[in-house]
């Protein structure tokens, strides 16, 4: 089951004041970034947050759960309306997680033959 724009847009409205808050729809669910990383995926109507040092020592009792079938379990996070909480839970999660690698171009010859 895909997860509702509404629902997507509200989780991204909760966490503004957590940085760049971007999301990309993926296989008919979504990734969302603070910042250019990504920390969290929404499937099924349902916010999973990555699991870090930071997230165990402010939610130690934090249910966990993988997003989908063959990932790696992430927090489950199920009171999406405590904005603050959500905020700060970001924040720190986020500053455990590495830097997005930077974008390089692509060889346009990659994989042909020199001559």
């Amino acid at each position: 089951m895909a997860s509702n724009p509404e629902f997507v847009q509200y989780i991204a409205d909760q966490l503004a004041d957590a940085g760049q808050i971007t999301y990309r729809k993926m296989f008919g669910d979504y990734a969302f970034y603070c910042d250019g990383k990504i920390f969290a995926l929404i499937c099924d109507n349902q916010l999973f947050i990555k699991i870090t040092e930071a997230g165990k020592q402010m939610s130690p009792d934090m249910e966990t759960a993988p997003p989908y079938q063959g990932a790696k379990p992430h927090f489950l996070i199920e009171n999406i309306d405590d904005r603050t909480f959500l905020t700060k839970f970001v924040i720190a999660t986020c500053r455990e997680l590495p830097a997005p690698k930077p974008k390089t171009k692509k060889n346009a010859n990659k994989g042909s033959k020199n001559a």
